[in-house]
């Protein structure tokens, strides 16, 4: 029943005493439609039911309705509903478009601002589906699908969610490692070959960090100064040059390490090496109590 005012010594039917209760309690009868309705002042206290299968908008006006007054909305059709401030404010925390059997209603403070509290059944719908779905948000909630194994979760303006799955960068990442150790004696006194490795990076960008260890025992007969390189065998090239022990004039032994990085520029196979011997005269060897040495190529994406 809609609004009614009452004089003195009026009498109601039952009908009218039902109907009364029926409102009060948020139900009784409705005002269906079809279209886009715009509320008059004869909707107060009644329920406005849209029921389209098309978008529709119910509009509020001002000077329609007194302070206190409500208006019960409910949408039953397929098309969404949605309150639409005309003149009057509407404010609400939740959302005015109202989807298939979503409700609300409309509580005036003034003649010319409401407040809508909304029913929305529909809103509590997950849009997950999957394992590993994740909640995102543009203006609705919406469904954020899995990545692959190994993604990352990453912000992006350009997606409508703002975020998106995605294969992290490989810079700074070690890609791969490889160690040779080897235990034979080697005795030389001109440049030669220790120990050698070869690696294949996965990438031309990568850098290819070479470390080398090993102890020297070297017996001079002129102050020799061990010395020795780490190379490029497949290139022909001397990467770093070092001196790996103590001039002395008696025999001696030192232990030593040395690194370079590298970039290689391929994807091909390429060799790396650990070369030592006498800067002048003695005889460099290693060490034949400890008789290991060492080189560990690390593959470092860029």
């Amino acid at each position: 029943m809609a609004k009614q005012t009452f004089t003195t010594g009026q009498v109601l039917t039952a009908a009218q005493m039902t109907s009364l209760q029926q409102t009060a309690m948020g139900g009784g009868s409705t005002t269906a439609k079809t279209a886009s309705y715009v509320l008059v002042a004869a909707d107060a206290g009644t329920v406005v039911q849209m029921n389209s299968a098309s978008a529709t908008t119910i509009t509020v006006n001002t000077a329609l309705f007194a302070a206190g007054d409500t208006v019960q909305i409910q949408n039953v059709g397929a098309g969404v509903c949605t309150v639409t401030a005309g003149t009057a404010t509407v404010s609400t925390s939740s959302t005015l478009a109202l989807k298939q059997y979503d409700a609300g209603s409309l509580y005036f403070n003034t003649t010319s601002a409401a407040l809508f509290f909304a029913s929305d059944a529909a809103d509590s719908t997950s849009p997950l589906t999957t394992k590993g779905d994740l909640y995102g948000f543009s203006t609705l909630d919406a469904r954020i699908p899995i990545g692959t194994n190994n993604q990352v979760l990453t912000a992006d303006s350009s997606q409508a969610l703002g975020l998106k799955w995605a294969t992290p960068s490989s810079g700074g990442k070690v890609l791969q490692v490889i160690q040779n150790t080897s235990t034979t004696l080697v005795t030389t006194t001109s440049k030669a070959v220790w120990i050698q490795q070869a690696i294949t990076p996965s990438s031309a960008s990568s850098r290819v960090l070479i470390i080398v260890a090993a102890t020297v025992a070297y017996t001079p007969n002129t102050n020799a100064i061990a010395s020795g390189d780490i190379r490029d065998v497949t290139n022909g090239t001397n990467l770093i040059l070092f001196d790996a022990g103590v001039q002395s004039s008696t025999a001696v032994t030192s232990n030593f390490s040395q690194n370079f990085i590298h970039s290689p520029a391929t994807t091909s196979s390429i060799t790396y090496a650990l070369r030592m011997g006498t800067g002048s005269g003695g005889t460099t060897s290693v060490n034949s109590a400890s008789n290991a040495y060492t080189i560990i190529l690390m593959e470092i994406g860029a």
